[in-house]
């Protein structure tokens, strides 16, 4: 592989230099995936009122013109986190996939189409439960319920005691979710009860094999992106050059343990988009 320029920063790792001096050689047959909230988004008290950096589109409209695709992998609806993003009819993303509810929801660029498949039961069935469930266990008042329409995500991290309701739920939830065929996904001070099958690896893998990459760089910040993680180490494993960027605006809530596994740690979603920025100018300029 060749070597790293001085401008980006050297990941820890040999299979993270690797990985960044494949991406650097052949850009054409890369994919960037990118987690949204916590990694092109801050993370805030009110999910509804996220929004991507402001310099999160600009950098990714120069980046992903160079690379084989640019991808954002969500837990969100897809439609949601496009408008949330901002991604929807910007140049240089006439290409730009954004995988919602961890792959169950596919929107491109290119026809500004959403795809899915019918929504689980079980979601049904655990929003109706759901009111009693959190009541029986407390209330905890300021947790909140956050439809996703293929999965249900209870917060905690307006509660009084952000950390303690969201132990002291995570065992009521969990049956809950078990209930309905459902498994609870954790997160940073958010629980999630969604359809098994569905997470960030299986949708990272999946979408890896059939665009035939080259190279991937994978971005994330919490528990919900070890899968995806696991993904790109797998497929390392199999002689796909990977690096794993972990965005660590905080530590905690799942953030600690994935920058002990990513090859790269930056600094939040401002890290995130100068990274972006730096791989984009370094591209351009070779």
């Amino acid at each position: 592989m060749g070597s790293i320029p001085d401008s980006l920063p050297t990941p820890a790792t040999p299979a993270g230099r690797d990985g960044l001096a494949a991406l650097l050689e052949r850009p054409e047959r890369a994919v960037v995936a990118l987690d949204f909230d916590g990694t092109l988004a801050p993370i805030v008290p009110d999910p509804d009122r996220a929004r991507a950096h402001p310099d999160a589109v600009p950098a990714l409209s120069r980046l992903a013109p160079l690379l084989q695709s640019a991808v954002v992998i969500t837990g969100r609806p897809a439609g949601v986190a496009v408008r949330h993003g901002g991604f929807a009819g910007v140049p240089g993303l006439e290409h730009l996939v954004v995988l919602g509810h961890y792959g169950a929801e596919r929107w491109d660029a290119v026809t500004s189409q959403v795809h899915a498949p019918a929504p689980h039961p079980g979601v049904a069935a655990v929003q109706a439960e759901l009111p009693g469930v959190l009541d029986r266990n407390g209330g905890w008042p300021g947790t909140f319920v956050e439809d996703k329409g293929r999965a249900i995500a209870v917060h905690t991290r307006r509660a009084a005691d952000p950390q303690g309701a969201f132990e002291s739920l995570r065992e009521p939830l969990q049956a809950l979710a078990e209930r309905h065929g459902l498994v609870i996904e954790p997160g940073r001070l958010v629980l999630e009860l969604r359809p098994p099958g569905m997470d960030k690896g299986v949708a990272l893998e999946e979408y890896l094999r059939q665009s035939g990459a080259g190279a991937v760089l994978y971005a994330g910040d919490d528990l919900g992106d070890l899968a995806a993680f696991g993904a790109v180490e797998k497929l390392r494993s199999e002689g796909l050059p990977g690096i794993l960027v972990c965005s660590a605006a905080t530590s905690g809530e799942g953030a600690d343990e994935l920058s002990q596994r990513a090859d790269l740690v930056v600094d939040g979603p401002a890290g995130v988009v100068t990274l972006i920025t730096t791989l984009a100018n370094t591209i351009r300029n070779r």
